[in-house]
Parts: C-alpha cells; structure tokens; sequence
C-alpha cells in the first residue's frame, strides 16, 4: 500500500512525531487519495516523492516548524528540502518534494505538466474543502475514513489556518480564510460521520 523505501520509512517517523493525530491521519489520506485518484485517471506518478511530498505537506503547521514570515507551506517544503538531502537524495530530487509542497497552495497544475503536484492538489483539496467529490466513491470514503479516522481535523485545520491569517495576512492560508474556508470545511462531505461498514 505504501512504498517500501527508506526515504518513506523516515517520513512516516516524522510525520508521526511532529504531527497531531489528526494531522497525521489528514497527510496519510491524502497519499491514499491521490493514489485512488491517479489509478481512476491512469495518472503515472512517482510513487515514493509523492508520498514523502504528502507526508510532509503540512509541516510548516506544526509548532516546532512553524515559521513567522514564511507561508506554511513555502515553510513546509524548505525543511523536506533538508528532508531529501538527509535522506540521501540528489538535490534535484530534494527541490522536487520543495515544489510540489509548495504548489499544493497555488493554482492548479495539470497531470501531464507535473503529476504529483496535482495529486497532492487534488487530494488536499478534497481532504479540507470537498472539492471534487465525484472522483471518490461512497465506499472508498467509508473504508479509508474506518482505517484512518478524521479526529476533528476540520476544525484543527481551520484553526491552523486562522492563527497563519493573523501573522500572515498576505498568505494563501488568509486568502483561503477570506474566500470562506470555514464555511467550505463545514460543508465537505468528510466531515460528516461515514456510514458503518457493514459486515
């Protein structure tokens, strides 16, 4: 299910320390979605950047990498710059996982151009504000949402990013804030609670 290479192995070992559990579970749905996503649309990715880029695609959230003048996620990819380096990948690699944590706040970026930026685009987007729920079936939901719960994520996400709007007003976090992102949480269909799975 997950890939299998030491570079993975660290990036779940810092996920599960420095996260929340809630934000823990949020970065390994996304993974999970994106791959959902990329098997419906015979999407070719790179399987282990994409899921080091996920795993650590909120870091610049958490307390002990939180920045005061970055962006969260400008933050975020910068330490998995470190990340890859550390892992021993080549620098070109490292920049890769910069990217695509980076762009996951920007405009849309087309599969053909980059496909794992617009995995983890599609995937985070779906995860916080429901967008696109066409491309994730009932039973996919009910089945990753048992494996790996939500734990009030929508309501500590927007918090995350209500306290990034205060410091950083010109941020795509306050933006997201600006075009109602609490309002959209509310309404994603993630946020309300799955049917059982029944035996």
């Amino acid at each position: 299910m997950f890939p299998e290479t030491p570079a993975a192995a660290a990036a779940l070992s810092v996920a599960t320390r420095f996260y929340s559990p809630a934000l823990l579970n949020h970065c390994v749905r996304s993974y999970l979605w994106g791959t959902v996503y990329a098997a419906a649309h015979g999407i070719a990715f790179d399987d282990e950047l994409y899921y080091v880029s996920a795993l650590l695609h909120d870091l610049g959230l958490t307390e002990a990498f939180d920045s005061h003048r970055l962006p969260f996620e400008e933050a975020g990819g910068q330490l998995a710059w470190v990340f890859g380096v550390a892992a021993g990948w080549p620098v070109e690699r490292a920049a890769r996982v910069t990217e695509i944590i980076t762009l996951h706040m920007r405009d849309d970026v087309s599969a053909a151009t980059d496909p794992e930026s617009h995995l983890l685009q599609v995937a985070s987007s779906w995860e916080v504000v429901g967008r696109h729920p066409e491309e994730f079936p009932p039973d996919a939901r009910t089945e990753l949402l048992a494996r790996y719960p939500r734990l009030g994520f929508g309501a500590e996400f927007l918090a995350c990013f209500e306290d990034q709007t205060r410091r950083k007003p010109d941020s795509a976090a306050a933006a997201s804030v600006r075009n109602d992102v609490a309002g959209r949480i509310a309404a994603n269909p993630l946020e309300s609670r799955p049917p059982p799975i029944s035996r």
